[in-house]
């Protein structure tokens, strides 16, 4: 049994469900940040996703300041910005902007991948030409000095942002990007909600290699977890079968709404034996049951990545069980 309870964050997608639509997942997702604050949860992140049927959060900052503002007292951030689609300075103005707005309340996540499909790149009006592999660690220091003290020194600055000094963290499912944390001396998220494979080698070099910050003297490892939380095993891995679903589909390279639950004897039957075996990789750092069900699940990946932080993706059709989900959660920290 782990003996060290990591702190509990929530990562949200704003899901579109199948049978609504996205007026309605961006009400729950508010609905769920402010259940998540009285329940404790230390953050509220939203990631940025574009071209998704299935997903409403592609105007990430927006959603950020709209969760905020709504809430009291929870972190609120990104997991993550995703850099490549964006020019520094336009992300340190409008995180600078909520920082000013919410001030000791917001988190930037930073990832490295663009975060959709070449034809959506194009409509992003991104630069497609290939990058050098310094491009994104010189973004992330460009994007570091526009919010700090020394960005007011600059001949061109974010304002708002100079000296907000937001919270800076690097998100990633490779080697790379623990890397590169470790080097800036920043927090590092490894995306083990979908691509667990390199998790724990990404950890161990992460912590092997860290240095120092002064904002940031120990590494902080985040370890991002499906969690599906019922009353019982059973209706769990009913709910569970949404999530199954979804993981299909991108195997299959389908997307769409996030589909109801079905039965899960009737889950066996959609997908081979391949793309079985396929999403169980993808859904490794996932724990699905009753309370302590869920509890042993979690303490063994706890126990396999000493995480500082869990942060709990929880793709569940039902609102009231993705309310109960994070609630049966909270209840066991």
């Amino acid at each position: 049994m782990a003996t060290v309870k990591p702190i509990l964050s929530v990562l949200d997608l704003a899901p579109i469900v199948e049978g609504s639509n996205a007026a309605t997942a961006l009400a729950h997702t508010l609905d769920l940040a402010r259940h998540a604050e009285a329940w404790g949860y230390r953050r509220y992140w939203v990631a940025e996703h574009h071209n998704m049927d299935g997903v409403a959060s592609s105007a990430t900052a927006v959603l950020v300041g709209h969760i905020a503002a709504g809430t009291k007292t929870i972190r609120v951030g990104s997991g993550g910005i995703m850099l490549p689609n964006h020019a520094p300075l336009i992300v340190a103005e409008q995180f600078g902007t909520l920082a000013t707005l919410f001030p000791g309340r917001i988190d930037l996540g930073l990832g490295r991948a663009p975060g959709t499909d070449r034809m959506t790149m194009h409509a992003l009006r991104r630069h497609l030409a290939s990058e050098d592999e310094d491009s994104f660690p010189r973004d992330v220091v460009e994007l570091q000095t526009y919010l700090s003290d020394a960005g007011g020194e600059q001949p061109v600055r974010a304002i708002p942002g100079v000296g907000t000094r937001v919270p800076i963290w690097l998100l990633g499912s490779s080697l790379y990007s623990a890397q590169l944390a470790a080097h800036l001396g920043l927090p590092f998220a490894f995306a083990s909600h979908f691509a667990p494979e390199m998790l724990v080698q990404a950890l161990d070099i992460y912590r092997r290699t860290y240095r120092p910050s002064a904002d940031w003297p120990e590494p902080h490892a985040m370890v991002g977890v499906n969690v599906v939380a019922a009353d019982t095993d059973e209706q769990a891995a009913w709910l569970f079968t949404s999530m199954q679903q979804r993981f299909l589909g991108m195997v299959r390279g389908r997307r769409g709404p996030l589909p109801r639950p079905i039965d899960p004897a009737v889950m066996q039957t959609l997908w081979t034996p391949q793309e079985s075996a396929s999403v169980q990789r993808m859904l490794a750092a996932t724990a699905v049951g009753s309370p302590p069900t869920v509890q042993r699940q979690l303490d063994a990946i706890i126990e396999q990545t000493r995480a500082d932080e869990l942060i709990v993706a929880g793709a569940v059709h039902d609102h009231a069980a993705r309310l109960r989900s994070y609630e049966l959660l909270a209840a066991m920290a």
